[in-house]
């Protein structure tokens, strides 16, 4: 079956569990509304089911499934953690997952109140997954290189959303990453997509984290882009300082790509308003608030 055959409803995932898992067939099964790769399904009060619906989908998932599990133990925030893998059958020709579920809201939907907190617990977060990887930790084909290799991205997302008003001073935050040196260090583990939609919060607090499935080995910049992405306005400065072990490059590679992150969420909810597929009109709002905390937040 292709993709668009496919059609993942409640009782799909029903049928799945009592064919695989019996022993979690009678919880309850409840749609979540959102995500990109996986559709998700709460299943009972404390795990998720997630299953791919585009066709990089899978291995993505079985790689979070291969590693969440070593770096879960360190990470001071709650992240979902594999509990079961479900196996490609007739019924579903893709594996698939039960995660322990984050509590919390996603951040594109809610705000956090407590910048200060925010920004000491994401630095906290990042210092205990930013260490060196493993020789056969994955790396990526698709994101974390050095900004001057991503020109093309930027100038997309440069043209189909920046306002005239901002143009230079966006245009210079990236130029200034283009021009910074490259990572030097050995590479890093990498959540490789923080951005309001992956992180959760509870209370005004950043609480959780998820959507691991493009972990990979490489420049933690692409993270720290999260500085400006993630955290009010204000908290900048401060997670840098928490997180000390940044140097200039590492700062000015970050800034650039936050802004070119907030220019991916901007289209994406400028998609979302015009009903385009893929399109999330939450994440508009989101990234033109990033891109001015990127404009009014340098650190250097």
């Amino acid at each position: 079956m292709s993709d668009v055959e496919i059609e993942i409803t409640a009782d799909l995932v029903r049928d799945l569990l009592r064919e695989q898992h019996p022993d979690l067939a009678g919880l309850a099964v409840r749609e979540v509304v959102g995500g990109w790769g996986n559709q998700m399904w709460r299943l009972g009060d404390g795990l998720a089911v997630r299953m791919p619906r585009t066709a990089g989908a899978p291995d993505l998932l079985r790689k979070e499934c291969r590693w969440l599990p070593a770096l879960a133990p360190r990470l001071p925030l709650p992240v979902p953690n594999p509990v079961r893998i479900g196996e490609p059958s007739a019924r579903f020709p893709k594996p698939w997952a039960i995660m322990t579920w984050v509590p919390g809201e996603p951040l594109d939907h809610t705000s956090i109140s407590r910048g200060d907190h925010a920004a000491d617990t994401l630095a906290a977060f990042l210092t205990a997954l930013h260490v060196e990887a493993p020789e056969d930790a994955p790396i990526s084909e698709d994101r974390g290189d050095h900004p001057k290799k991503c020109t093309d991205g930027f100038d997309h997302f440069f043209h189909a959303v920046v306002l005239d008003d901002l143009a230079d001073e966006v245009r210079a935050v990236w130029d200034d990453a283009v021009a910074a040196p490259e990572w030097e260090g050995p590479p890093l583990w990498v959540h490789g997509d923080l951005h309001p939609a992956n992180v959760v919060v509870s209370d005004g607090m950043l609480s959780g984290v998820i959507d691991f499935d493009a972990v990979f080995a490489g420049d933690p910049a692409l993270d720290l882009a999260a500085a400006w992405v993630i955290l009010p306005a204000g908290a900048t400065s401060r997670f840098f300082d928490a997180y000390a072990q940044a140097d200039e490059g590492t700062i000015r590679r970050a800034r650039g790509l936050a802004a070119m992150k907030s220019l991916f969420l901007m289209l994406m909810g400028q998609n979302g308003d015009r009903g385009l597929p893929g399109g999330k009109p939450t994440w508009g709002p989101a990234g033109r608030a990033a891109l001015d905390r990127v404009l009014r937040g340098q650190v250097i």
